[in-house]
């Protein structure tokens, strides 16, 4: 019965102690959302700290409310509903029934997993990780196409967001397009 007793704690132990080592992408444990990114690795004028926490949990967006994921990572909703942007048209996976949220992507042990950037907007001269080739996309104005490289996409989403919030807010004041080096951070020497 001793030998049981010992058996049985001893087992209990290992169970306990191997529960707190659990990666926390369990549905109970949940997974959560990188405080900060850091964005251009490779930009001649330095990386960029991206909060996005700071993106997420405040009211950020061009009509004062908490920015949704999918401004950012547009290919994690159904084609149909990224469709309804132009020029956006990619969903990740292509058979994708569901709009990427934050609950969602807490809780959801099954739901995809969330595409970056990069992975179909490359650098320039490089294949995208998901595409046969980088997005290109035709503006408003003119007939040339634009091909969306990792540059591209971050600026015109980024500072484009930025742009408009600076028109149209007189609470919140990010940097703009114009004012590069309030994002972009060089290493020290």
């Amino acid at each position: 019965m001793k030998f049981f007793t010992v058996f049985a704690l001893l087992a209990l132990g290992v169970l306990l102690v191997g529960g707190t080592f659990t990666s926390g992408t369990s549905a109970q444990d949940g997974r959560k959302p990188p405080d900060v990114r850091v964005l251009g690795s490779e930009a001649k004028l330095g990386t960029v700290k991206f909060s996005h926490l700071d993106h997420i949990t405040k009211n950020r967006s061009i009509e004062g409310q908490k920015i949704a994921c999918i401004e950012c990572h547009h290919t994690a909703q159904p084609a149909s509903e990224a469709a309804k942007h132009p020029p956006l048209k990619t969903a990740w996976p292509a058979d994708r029934t569901t709009t990427l949220t934050v609950d969602q992507f807490e809780k959801d042990p099954t739901a995809p997993e969330v595409v970056i950037c990069r992975d179909c907007h490359a650098r320039a001269e490089t294949k995208p990780k998901l595409l046969p080739e980088i997005p290109q996309i035709k503006l408003e104005v003119g007939t040339e196409l634009v091909t969306l490289t990792n540059q591209q996409a971050f600026h015109r989403n980024c500072a484009g967001c930025h742009d408009e919030i600076v028109k149209t807010s007189k609470e919140l004041n990010p940097p703009t397009s114009r004012k590069c080096t309030a994002c972009h951070k060089r290493a020290a020497a």
